[in-house]
């Protein structure tokens, strides 16, 4: 099982490689660092005694169980909330390539325009400060295209300060009188679960899931990134 394990992370890595066209990628360089554990795991078990044997097969499967334990609360969190008329939805951030809008924050954004065209009464608040490579602020860019979607610039309220999720919802409510009422959350669908956590744990009182669809092929990437994230969380509560 540690072998196979080995063999399907460094191949996975590879086939993100030859999807995105490069050799960095968004947490891509965890799959060969966890292939070369596996590699090195297999073969001590191989060469050691009977002792080491089990010590690291009993350590991947608890390793392995907690980590499908994790992957199920994130998994389940992907799941859409039942529509409500939501007075304000939050886009939030994801990086942008200079001013452009990159693939995980444009699926975000054309989750936002469905929501906002059949609610006509709801505004929509884009959430994101500036980082690393980014020539203006998520905010901003989030802004430019959904102007360029049709909707309206008076619908469009920026929060430009955010640089982490809880930020994200922390500088947000800014704009909404009342938390109580339910806040529409956008964001892609492995990062609904911690997402909602965050919101909840700021104040928001009904929060509700307006998954967007993520990369198929690096979706499995994110989920796992998703596990380490989700555990900050829990520990730095």
């Amino acid at each position: 099982m540690i072998l196979a394990a080995a063999v399907f992370c460094l191949a996975y890595y590879l086939i993100i490689c030859m999807a995105m066209g490069k050799w960095k990628s968004t947490f891509a360089w965890f799959w060969p660092g966890a292939g070369a554990v596996c590699l090195l795991g297999h073969a001590a078990a191989l060469a050691g005694p009977s002792w080491l044997e089990l010590a690291v097969e009993s350590s991947f499967s608890i390793a392995l169980f907690v980590f499908a334990v994790v992957e199920m609360r994130i998994l389940l969190g992907m799941r859409p909330d039942r529509e409500a008329d939501c007075p304000f939805i939050i886009v939030l951030g994801a990086h942008i390539q200079g001013t452009k809008v990159t693939g995980s924050l444009s699926r975000r954004l054309e989750a936002a325009v469905t929501y906002l065209e059949s609610h006509p009464g709801t505004a929509v608040i884009v959430s994101g400060g500036m980082g690393k490579g980014e020539a203006i602020t998520e905010a901003g860019a989030m802004e430019a295209y959904l102007r360029a979607r049709g909707i309206s610039p008076e619908r469009i309220l920026k929060e430009d300060r955010s640089t982490s999720t809880r930020e994200n919802f922390a500088f947000s409510s800014a704009f909404i009188p009342d938390k109580t009422e339910p806040v529409g959350v956008v964001t892609n669908n492995f990062h609904m679960y911690r997402a909602k956590e965050y919101a909840r744990r700021t104040g928001y009182k009904n929060p509700r899931a307006i998954p967007a669809s993520s990369s198929a092929v690096l979706f499995l990437n994110y989920a796992v990134r998703e596990f380490f994230a989700v555990w900050k969380m829990w520990i730095f509560r």
